[in-house]
């Protein structure tokens, strides 16, 4: 069988009692309500891993042509069910992807981690920081969290801490690798919430923002980096105090670890010409993504951001950094294109046919019964969007399962709506922090065997209330200063 029985049965279960067995409450069109029975029965598919994402988009697509509950065209139907692969921001995040296959093929995202430990690689606090400040650079131009957090750091951390007999299989974790396991993990989501390109959802917030305001907040790629730095910068100073408190490591003082680094580096060589060229293009890449030369030269000069992934790619190709071939085994950006057109879809005509408007209605009614102003209101909203994430396994599905009805709920009760755009694409990224199946990143870090179920969850917990008081307190008195509200 091409699928897990029991999670495609719950899946179908869903479908089926909701479309025939749920009366379709007042002012629901029918076609809304069958959408949003198979967008439940798709999210929960995904939630119990009933196939890979992929294929579940492909059925998806199939469902929504199929049964025209978007139109009554056939030919309109499967217009309808394949629209979303004409969005840009789709495309954005599927080549940044391919991009990022050139930090780990030319070696330089490994090669400016080492290149920080050997400066900084003298006490395990400083080697930690060192893979925080290589997380941050790789961000902007590694969409999937899971490469750059679990494919880049963290064998990076691994090698440290064995080389420092910091093994699990020793039961000599507490020597330095649960330390830096946990500072590898949890930088990982703030720097998600830094850049749209940091990790494949956030243009899905991007989008579902834009609906719901009817363009008026439009998140550019400027915009939200900037939003994102006060903040994110402070996160990721704090963090490792944090877990350094938490969780101390036995070995503080590392010596070995610079020299440790200076031999990794030795061993690559010197500089390639794919290294240098990787590193132009990725100059190049954070240049037009910030409007730099829109802001010197005028607004002839803008170049929309999915139009600079195409130029990083093409750059690529052209000097031979990356082969099509290449392109062709980026599995991950095939699939992400395919199941993120297909969520993209059904979360659009969810709210195109109203049941989006609808269901904020009810959250607006629910919380505005409270009698709370807008400010307790919306906090109410945004926590209960993070820390539902405890039942998902995927940001995606979560984010398009309940950003939009959230946030035009908390439009409604009278948030400041950039304010409340950016408090939710922040939350959408530091729910990552809190279990070991949260995003891609985290199985990849925990089974590793560094720390137990019991201190992971600990660390997670604890970090999100943290990162949430900075971003909103702090990145809201930063938002007042940069006018956004």
């Amino acid at each position: 069988m091409g699928f897990k029985a029991i999670p495609t049965l719950i899946s179908l279960f869903l479908t089926l009692i909701i479309w025939f067995a749920i009366p379709i409450p007042a002012g629901v069109d029918p076609n809304a309500w069958h959408l949003l029975a198979m967008f439940v029965g798709v999210i929960a598919a995904i939630i119990g891993k009933a196939m890979p994402i992929g294929a579940i988009a492909i059925i998806a697509i199939t469902l929504v042509a199929v049964t025209g509950v978007t139109n009554d065209s056939p030919s309109g139907a499967i217009k309808d069910a394949l629209s979303s692969f004409a969005n840009p921001l789709i495309w954005l995040i599927g080549i940044s992807i391919m991009i990022s296959k050139g930090l780990q093929k030319t070696g330089l995202g490994a090669r400016l981690g080492y290149l920080f430990i050997a400066v900084w690689g003298k006490k395990t606090i400083g080697i930690g920081y060192s893979m925080v400040l290589s997380e941050l650079i790789l961000a902007p131009v590694t969409p999937s969290n899971t490469a750059r957090g679990g494919g880049i750091i963290h064998p990076i951390v691994r090698a440290i801490s064995t080389s420092y007999d910091s093994d699990p299989a020793k039961g000599t974790e507490g020597r330095m690798g649960k330390f830096l396991s946990l500072v590898n993990y949890q930088a990982n989501p703030i720097t998600s919430a830094m850049f749209i390109t940091a990790t494949a959802p956030n243009p899905l917030v991007v989008d579902l923002v834009a609906k719901a305001t009817n363009s008026e907040i439009s998140l550019s790629w400027g915009t939200w980096a900037i939003a994102m730095l006060v903040p994110g910068l402070i996160a990721l100073i704090i963090m490792p105090l944090i877990m350094y408190w938490m969780y101390p490591p036995e070995v503080k003082e590392t010596p070995n670890a610079a020299q440790f680094a200076k031999t990794k580096l030795k061993e690559m060589g010197a500089v390639s010409k794919d290294e240098i060229i990787m590193l132009g293009v990725f100059g190049i890449l954070l240049l037009l993504w910030a409007g730099i030369p829109a802001m010197i030269l005028g607004s002839a000069w803008a170049v929309d951001p999915t139009a600079t992934a195409f130029i990083g790619l093409a750059l690529l190709l052209l000097t031979g950094v990356l082969t099509w071939g290449d392109i062709l085994t980026q599995k991950s950006a095939w699939d992400t294109i395919t199941w993120f057109a297909a969520l993209v879809m059904m979360a659009t005509y969810l709210n195109k046919l109203g049941l989006i408007t609808w269901f904020s209605g009810l959250l607006e009614s629910s919380i505005g019964s409270l009698g709370l102003s807008w400010m307790p209101a919306c906090l109410l909203l945004m926590l209960a969007y993070l820390y539902a994430h405890y039942m998902f396994a995927s940001t995606t599905a979560h984010i398009t399962a309940m950003f939009a009805a959230f946030y035009t709920a908390g439009l409604a009760l009278g948030a400041p709506p950039m304010l409340f755009a950016l408090m939710m694409a922040a939350a959408s990224s530091i729910m990552m922090t809190l279990t070991h199946y949260a995003t891609g990143t985290s199985p990849v870090v925990f089974g590793s065997g560094y720390t137990t179920l019991g201190e992971w969850w600990k660390a997670g917990f604890l970090m999100s209330v943290v990162n949430i008081i900075i971003f909103v307190v702090i990145g809201g008195l930063w938002w007042k200063v940069l006018g956004y509200w």
